[in-house]
């Protein structure tokens, strides 16, 4: 910034933009709160049917974010541009200070053309030190001319690196000032130098590099800062060379090391977010740098020609962070047509398609992985965002893939919690407001999951394999689905969902797959807890509102406690055909999962999350809603019933059984599930003052649920091959 400008700057021009910005950020609070508290929360309540249910909600979802959005980054440019006029009025008055102590020194400024400016001394003869009072005043004015045009120059940078990151709508970028915005960018320029060369990286600097991305991780400006600067392919260069450099890193530096990882994945997820030329360039770059070979120069090893394939180092750093579900449908395309082009039946080729190269010595992941299966991270990458996931698992070939290849490979894990995500339409981190109603999409993908786990002819391998516990998640938030599957047509006022495929489940792969997963202990209490949550709802709906179903609460009570006996039935059923009771080791793993599971429903259930009547997605990274009914309630009969389940269900061992002690005794688990059944219906009547008869009521789900049971084991002849038969 020239002198002339500075000293005679008039920002009046930029109070104003400050005050237009002002005022459209105080009308965008009153919008982004009538379409918060308005707007999405009577879509919330709005009882949508069908197509209805996801799009139209998720429309005004998204509709309300971009409010939101817009709020954020409208304060953020109307704090900057406040910040800049500060700086500049601060700087432009210590300017003229500054000339006017000169003036009394004798000397005077100029300014020249182009900006430049002259000091010299105004009398003669000239007064003493006159030559060291001019440089002085000279190097004063031009320190505060330098600070200026810092200010003016960042703040130009600054903004227009927010308006860049949305090519629609806006970015939710949010600064309190230039300074805070400007310290990101030069942040991020710094890392990106000294990632070029991670083998001359100090211990200080390695560390300083650490706290700087666990700061601004996610800082959308600074994440895609520095991720162009160092470029994709320099991105993947410099983590192939600093795994290298790090290899067999033991204690205190492996914790080190895996918290970098996870703090740089972080990071490049946040950049893919952003939607800036550069960044749109750096993502395809990126993708096609899928085949490449990177072969370490950090560390010097004789004859190695094969290091680690940039799918590989690329998924190395997805375990973390909620990569842009574009960026991620483009990078799993190709993934998984690499994943699945070695001939033979689906998922058999992955088994050595990324391990078979011996001469491959980079280990790109600090922990347990060793990075080589790119579908692990990518898979973790799916699991934190829902949208992808769903897409990838939209393709019935790739679900099929994918799920086959866990037989094969150590990627059940991460698979699993990427078809939760698919399914439940909530990611690993994400925190729902309410119940998420399933798409068509997504019921699609479950129906499909179940058919593959029903198969007679290997099936269940699948659930022994790792998937039990995602299983077990997944059938807890498809409660709504699966009652409606096994009670069949007629029972749809009851079984209340506002699912937009609710019939979507067949009754005879519900069955196989509840008994299957059934056997496994996570998949098991997944059930239990999920089932048990989703009647305890559902009775409280229909008490408080016996105008839910024609027929009148006592009728939907029978039908919903009938349900129990069919559902619950099949997983007694399933425990004593597996000869749990055999195995002692049984009692504690049933013990922590119920605990673990339980304890985060109960903790939702104290936070009164939702207004629909809602089954909870167990414990699981996921933390999912699943949605029951936007008619229904969800509260304090639920967490009573979170309460008998955890309590009842607790194995004790052989001299003291509890009620639910893990199907032992068939006779004892069917005598819970009509315990459990019937005091969720007795809560249900007391809490909302209901005129059933409490005693006639407790004996009609009894009986319901007695002949539910009956019918399990009928139904199961029916469609599965049993031991026990």
């Amino acid at each position: 910034m020239g002198l002339e400008a500075l000293r005679q700057g008039n920002f009046a021009a930029l109070g104003t933009a400050i005050d237009d910005w002002t005022k459209a950020v105080g009308h965008l609070k009153g919008y982004e709160k009538d379409a918060r508290e308005d707007l999405e929360a009577k879509a919330d309540r709005a009882e949508w049917a069908g197509v209805n249910a996801t799009v139209s909600r998720q429309f005004v979802s998204t509709t309300a974010g971009e409010f939101a959005d817009a709020l954020a980054q409208a304060t953020s440019i109307r704090d900057i541009l406040r910040d800049t006029r500060d700086e500049l009025v601060g700087y432009r008055d210590e300017l003229n200070r500054a000339i006017d102590r000169g003036w009394e020194k004798k000397l005077s400024v100029v300014g020249e053309q182009g900006g430049g400016f002259r000091v010299f001394v105004n009398v003669h003869p000239e007064p003493p030190n006159s030559e060291q009072a001019v440089k002085d005043l000279r190097d004063e004015l031009q320190g505060i001319l330098t600070k200026a045009t810092t200010s003016d120059s960042t703040a130009s940078q600054v903004l227009r690196a927010i308006a860049e990151q949305a090519d629609y709508g806006f970015s939710g970028v949010s600064y309190k000032d230039r300074d805070s915005a400007a310290e990101a960018m030069r942040r991020a320029d710094d890392l990106a130098k000294l990632a070029k060369h991670p083998e001359k990286m100090s211990d200080a600097e390695l560390k300083e590099f650490n706290v700087t991305l666990a700061k601004y991780k996610d800082d959308q400006l600074f994440s895609a800062r520095s991720a162009t600067r160092l470029g994709a392919e320099g991105t993947l260069r410099f983590w192939t060379e600093m795994s290298d450099v790090h290899m067999g890193a033991r204690d205190g530096e492996l914790k080190r090391l895996e918290e970098f990882q996870k703090n740089l994945s972080m990071t490049l997820a946040t950049a893919t977010l952003s939607d800036t030329d550069a960044m749109q360039s750096w993502k395809k770059d990126l993708v096609d740098q899928s085949n490449k070979n990177f072969v370490s120069d950090a560390v010097n090893v004789p004859g190695r020609t094969v290091g680690a394939y940039g799918y590989q180092v690329i998924s190395s750093l997805m375990h973390h962070g909620k990569y842009d579900a574009e960026f991620l449908d483009a990078y799993g395309k190709q993934l998984l047509k690499q994943d699945t082009a070695p001939a033979g039946p689906p998922g058999i080729g992955s088994k050595n398609l990324w391990h078979g190269d011996n001469h491959q010595l980079t280990d790109l992941v600090f922990g347990k992985d060793d990075g080589r299966d790119p579908l692990v991270g990518f898979m973790d990458a799916l699991s934190h965002d829902s949208e992808a996931a769903t897409n990838a698992f939209d393709d019935k070939k790739v679900l099929e893939h994918v799920l086959e290849s866990t037989r094969y490979t150590d990627r059940d894990t991460s698979v699993g919690r990427a078809l939760e995500a698919a399914v439940m339409g909530v990611g690993v981190g994400e925190k729902p407001d309410g119940p998420a109603p399933h798409t068509a999409t997504q019921v699609g993908i479950m129906k499909n999951v179940m058919h593959m786990v029903a198969q007679p002819d290997g099936g269940s391998d699948l659930v022994s394999k790792g998937l039990g516990d995602s299983f077990g998640n997944m059938a807890s938030a498809y409660m709504p689905e699966i009652s409606r599957a096994m009670a069949g047509k007629g029972a749809e006022p009851i079984f209340l969902t506002d699912s937009a495929l609710p019939d979507g489940l067949d009754k005879t792969d519900v069955t196989r797959f509840l008994y299957e997963v059934s056997q496994d202990p996570d998949g098991r209490a997944g059930i239990i807890l999920g089932q048990g949550v989703y009647t305890s709802s559902l009775m409280e709906a229909h008490v408080s509102d016996p105008s839910l179903y024609d027929g009148g609460s006592a009728e939907a009570i029978r039908t919903i406690s009938e349900s129990t006996g069919v559902i619950q039935g099949i997983v007694g059923h399933a425990n004593t055909d597996e000869g749990i009771s055999a195995e002692i080791a049984s009692e504690k793993e049933q013990n922590d999962a119920l605990k673990a599971k339980g304890d985060y429903m109960k903790a939702l259930a104290g936070a009164a999350i939702g207004v629909g009547a809602v089954a909870l997605a167990p414990a699981t990274a996921a933390g999912s809603l699943a949605g029951a009914g936007a008619s229904g309630y969800f509260g304090g009969i639920a967490g009573m019933a979170i309460d008998r389940l955890m309590d009842g269900q607790q194995a004790q061992g052989a001299t003291d059984r509890a009620l639910y002690q893990t199907g032992r005794e068939l006779n004892d688990y069917q005598a819970s599930a009509q315990s459990q059944t019937r005091q969720s219906a007795l809560d249900a009547i007391e809490k909302h003052g209901s005129d059933l008869p409490p005693q006639s009521t407790g004996n009609q789900v009894r009986d319901a649920v007695n002949d539910g049971w009956v019918d399990s084991d009928s139904i199961l002849e029916d469609a599965h091959v049993r031991p026990a038969a």
